[in-house]
């Protein structure tokens, strides 16, 4: 029985190094599993590389190297991406790995056994680049791929073709029945349109290259790329050799993805998983493209930017933090080296930064370092702190937005915390207070801004684990980060009293002089 939360990233080609648009949905992955986690969740995330087609045969042959050893050079880059930017992926596939390339070959074999599988002649354009089929009216200006604007190239070969179209009504059902399966709604009505202007069945195979899996039943025959991969997400998991560990993730919760991939998996994956008797992921959600200079990020157009160019500069956390703070993820966006720039500043060193360093400054000054105990005669609660709560509050609950993917709000709700907590520090002035001989109301102010920080340490965790590693540890607690829960971590009052904290070095230390890419 299903007992896990499964998502999965695609799996990235390896004609190349990545980019920053690669690791944008799988800081985004990681992101969610994390939050999962949090909630209590077991998760399983799945990432991986994507390593037959023509487009990795070509990218091999431009280099004098035969596709094995060009796919088995470029993985490195891949795994120190995920290195780089925290990812805690639980699995890594590779489409050349034989748990995955023996299970291709028995799910097409059942495909082929039931018919659904004939033999025909393709003629007509294809974009190696996408690796996709187009129909002549899909071109732009005739001859140009829709995603790439590169000319298409021109294939008439004998190849296995699965029949799509005898799919097109239960797919159809399928929108309609579980809008939440494609999203966001914009992509679910595009792909709706497509299916029912009318499918046309699609090639399964291909002959004029061997790179790939190879057809059990035709030899010289292999499997299209995208047969082969869009399988990954459940040969990973045990489909046909582990049913126990199968049955406990699939079907998947959420596969992110890009756009321009969107329909391979909302339309081709779904009615090769019906076909073959198995149960359709629960959703399909395609974000936007991220542009630089108003491009697309890739390779063909000269705005591939690595990660570790911002990094380097930035950080780890302001990477993740910066991407799913400036984007609503399910829109096209753009990226600039002045706009994070002013999200270091601002959000991050300015706002929690500044707040952490300050909090913690005055514990250390006017109470040795020790969380006071707010509980004592005269340190009741007050107005300020009813408002606390209730960001507190409204922090927590608008976090839940990360459950829709809507990153960019749910950190909004965070920062009205954050900012929150600025303006009872104001409002409370524990400087006076401390000059007053105030004792009572210090300690509850002091207590107030400890706790906070514990939830906005807690909250802040699944985009900035470091960072929020560091705010913990400040903050002297007996439990590991690790083992907190929401909704109980969300919860004020459960600072211990007495813990020691630790002013440390600045959560965001100034950037560094040089700037641009």
């Amino acid at each position: 029985m299903k007992d896990t939360y499964y998502l999965t990233t695609p799996i990235y080609y390896v004609n190349d190094v990545p980019h920053i648009g690669h690791a944008y949905t799988t800081v985004a992955a990681d992101v969610l599993a994390r939050w999962r986690r949090l909630n209590g969740d077991r998760v399983h995330l799945l990432t991986g590389t994507d390593e037959h087609g023509q487009k990795v045969a070509r990218a091999a042959e431009e280099r004098g190297l035969d596709p094995q050893a060009h796919c088995d050079d470029i993985l490195p880059r891949w795994k120190e991406m995920l290195e780089l930017l925290g990812i805690s992926n639980d699995d890594f596939i590779r489409t050349t790995e034989d748990r995955h390339t023996a299970r291709v070959q028995e799910f097409m074999q059942r495909l082929y056994d039931q018919g659904d599988l004939y033999k025909s002649v393709y003629s007509g354009p294809y974009c190696v680049r996408c690796e996709a089929y187009y129909s002549e009216s899909e071109l732009v200006d005739g001859d140009q791929c829709p995603i790439h604007r590169q000319p298409v190239e021109r294939l008439e070969q004998e190849n296995w073709f699965f029949r799509l179209s005898k799919y097109g009504p239960a797919l159809l059902e399928l929108y309609d029945s579980r809008p939440e399966f494609v999203q966001p709604d914009v992509r679910r009505n595009e792909v709706r349109a497509f299916v029912e202007s009318g499918l046309e069945d699609i090639s399964a195979t291909r002959t004029e290259f061997s790179w790939g899996v190879p057809c059990p039943w035709d030899e010289g025959h292999i499997f299209y790329v995208w047969f082969d991969a869009l399988l990954n997400y459940i040969t990973a998991i045990g489909y046909g050799a582990d049913d126990d560990a199968f049955a406990r993730r699939w079907p998947a919760d959420v596969h992110l993805i890009g756009k321009d991939i969107l329909r391979f998996h909302a339309v081709y994956w779904p009615a090769m998983l019906i076909a073959a008797g198995v149960e359709v992921p629960r959703q399909v959600y395609a974000h936007g493209f991220l542009l630089v200079g108003g491009e697309k990020m890739g390779k063909s157009n000269a705005t591939g930017i690595q990660p570790s160019e911002l990094v380097d500069h930035f950080g780890r956390d302001c990477y993740r933090y910066y991407f799913l703070r400036e984007i609503s993820f399910g829109q096209d966006g753009t990226f600039s080296w002045e706009s994070m720039e002013a999200r270091y500043e601002t959000d991050l060193a300015n706002e929690l930064g500044n707040l952490a360093n300050r909090v913690l400054n005055m514990v250390t000054r006017y109470a040795d370092a020790k969380v006071p105990d707010p509980s004592v005669a005269g340190g009741e609660p007050g107005p300020e702190e009813e408002r606390l709560a209730a960001d507190r509050q409204a922090a927590v609950e608008g976090m839940a937005e990360f459950d829709q993917l809507a990153f960019k709000k749910g950190l909004e709700h965070l920062w009205v915390l954050v900012r929150g907590v600025n303006r009872y520090v104001e409002a409370t002035e524990p400087w006076q207070l401390n000059k007053r001989g105030e004792t009572a109301r210090l300690a509850r102010v002091l207590y107030e801004g400890v706790d906070a920080l514990r939830v906005i340490a807690v909250l802040v965790s699944p985009v900035m684990p470091d960072a929020a590693g560091k705010l913990w540890h400040k903050l002297g607690p007996d439990e590991p980060l690790e083992t907190q829960r929401l909704p109980d971590a969300g919860h004020g009052g459960r600072t211990a009293v007495g813990a020691t904290v630790e002013r440390g070095e600045l959560l965001f230390p100034k950037l560094p002089e040089e700037a641009g890419t």
